[in-house]
C-alpha cells in the first residue's frame, strides 16, 4: 500500500479520531481519522507522534484481506 502526504499537516489537530471498540482498556491500539482522500493512522499512546497517511482505497483493500483470512498467516 502506498503512503501518502496530507497536504496540511497542521490539519491534524483538527481530525476527528477513532479507534475500535474492541481496544484493550490500555489503549494500546491504533487510531484512524478521514483526511481528505486518505486515512490518517496513528498510535493511541502517542497522540502526538508520527501520524502515517494512506489513500482510502488501500486501506480498503487492506481490510477486505483482513476480513477474508488473507493475513492469517501474518499472526
Amino acid at each position: 500500500m502506498d503512503q501518502m502526504h496530507l497536504s496540511d499537516p497542521a490539519s491534524i489537530d483538527t481530525l476527528v479520531w477513532r479507534k475500535s471498540v474492541r481496544s484493550g482498556y490500555q489503549g494500546n491500539c491504533v487510531e484512524l481519522a478521514v483526511a481528505g482522500e486518505g486515512v490518517a493512522v496513528r498510535n493511541s499512546r502517542d497522540p502526538h507522534g508520527t501520524v502515517l497517511a494512506f489513500p482510502a482505497a488501500g486501506v480498503a483493500d487492506f481490510l477486505t484481506s483482513i476480513k477474508n483470512g488473507e493475513l492469517d498467516d501474518l499472526a
